[in-house]
């Protein structure tokens, strides 16, 4: 049968990511409604039909597109703040303020964190929210509102926290659910929003917040829950030397031994961060296939350390790249970690040796899918597979000079995003969103990181 739509993309460099890491100098590809239906060297073949579009994209890198595999969308109203912390005291300076969101704060945040990332060449996004104050609203609802009204893929890591501050936890008591109660809304979430058809647009994860904010009992049930559900977990794991030294005293083991014990290694189970993890934490994760969300900005700015990646990839863990919250990343993109990840890692044991420009495009895109568990669909340029693609643009000042295509968007400066696509549709072109009003975000993100200060002053 007759295609019902094609797009043609002739005349740019291609890096498909697949698992020969082929690559075109000049090449095409051609979308038939969702999928990629072929793609190759040169121009497309003569007499396709049904051709509605043709881009010529000389002077373009076309990759997958990006895939954010850890983030937290409400913090885009407290940016700036404790900018000279450690992640306990960063947490304890902001959590009273994080207490006070409400369902129409959630909703502009992540407004304001999707049209950043989707500006950035993100196709596929997730949020890790596990802030849920008493009488706040739906945020859940919200978060995945604005997920699909910015056009991009979504997984909502729906989190929770029950262990406040008189329970030993860093959250304010008022912050934190009840165990029945976060275990309830959850499943209610799953049910609600989780979809498991092939190119889903929208997923849900079950996603405790940490060890040091969620009793052991959270983390038991939840994965429990997550497995009865057939969902994918998500968590905090191994982020600060302070964090394994509270799982030592709290629960005289260290994270990966205490994940492992509450059912948290596995396949289907992906965590943030991993920056203090040991020969035989990185063995664990590998024998599971656990994957790991690597923040490399977020990592830096609250001094936490290098996760060692480079001794992750060579072991078989899964990772992919992630912002995380723009509270510890204010830049809330993704593209830059591409960089960021490449040059922390190469400040590590490995020094040159540690990533190269390629293996830091596949973090951001293959690895990222790997971690969500959806690589079947994205995360490579293969026909077949979803059409989840991004044309950087690489002929103007800040890039011509460079030959190297992937090297010029790894190593250059933040590269301009000429078109997005995500399920076959445009998001993005020349830099500006499609389908949401970018000023319109930027003013209700303004306004309601106003009135959260004002609460948060008068609580």
């Amino acid at each position: 049968m007759a295609a019902a739509r094609r797009i043609v993309i002739e005349n740019c460099s291609i890096a498909t990511v697949d698992a020969d890491d082929t690559e075109y100098p000049s090449g095409h590809l051609v979308i038939d409604g969702d999928r990629i239906e072929t793609l190759g060297a040169g121009r497309a073949p003569e007499g396709l039909e049904n051709v509605v579009r043709r881009i010529d994209a000389t002077g373009h890198l076309m990759t997958p597109g990006l895939v954010n595999t850890h983030h937290h969308f409400y913090q885009w109203l407290t940016r700036g703040l404790a900018t000279d912390h450690n992640l306990f005291d960063w947490l304890v300076a902001l959590y009273p303020t994080w207490a006070r969101i409400d369902e129409p704060m959630v909703y502009a945040a992540a407004r304001g964190s999707l049209a950043t990332l989707a500006r950035g060449g993100v196709t596929t996004a997730m949020d890790h929210h596990y802030v849920h104050p008493k009488d706040s609203g739906d945020l859940s609802g919200a978060i995945i509102r604005a997920a699909r009204e910015t056009g991009v893929r979504f997984t909502l890591a729906r989190g929770s926290m029950d262990l406040g501050e008189k329970d030993g936890g860093l959250p304010p008591d008022f912050a934190v659910e009840t165990l029945d109660g976060a275990l309830a809304a959850t499943e209610r979430t799953v049910q609600e929003h989780h979809d498991t058809s092939f190119g889903a647009l929208t997923q849900v994860a079950v996603a405790p917040c940490s060890p040091f904010s969620v009793s052991t009992e959270l983390m038991r049930e939840g994965a429990e829950l997550a497995r009865r559900l057939g969902v994918r977990l998500h968590t905090h794991g191994s982020e600060t030397v302070e964090e394994e030294q509270f799982c030592k005293e709290r629960f005289g083991m260290g994270p990966t031994d205490y994940f492992e014990s509450t059912g948290w290694l596995g396949e289907d189970v992906w965590m943030a961060h991993c920056v203090h993890m040991n020969d035989s934490d990185i063995a664990a994760f590998a024998r599971t296939r656990t994957g790991v969300a690597h923040c490399p900005s977020s990592n830096a700015r609250l001094a936490a350390g290098i996760a060692r990646v480079p001794d992750m990839l060579a072991a078989g863990v899964p990772v992919g790249l992630g912002v995380d919250g723009t509270a510890s990343n204010e830049s809330g993109e993704l593209h830059t970690e591409l960089r960021n990840a490449l040059l922390i890692n190469r400040l590590g044991a490995h020094r040159e040796h540690a990533l190269s420009t390629r293996q830091a495009l596949r973090l951001g895109t293959y690895g990222g899918a790997q971690v969500l568990g959806r690589a079947a669909e994205i995360g490579s340029l293969e026909p077949g597979k979803l059409a989840d693609l991004v044309l950087w643009k690489l002929d103007t000042l800040a890039h011509a000079s460079i030959a190297d295509p992937v090297a010029a968007l790894v190593l250059g400066a933040a590269a301009p995003v000429t078109a997005s696509f995500v399920h076959g549709r445009q998001i993005v072109e020349d830099g500006r969103l499609l389908h949401i009003d970018e000023d319109a975000v930027a003013r209700s993100t303004r306004h309601e990181a106003q009135r959260l200060a004002r609460i948060a002053g008068q609580g």
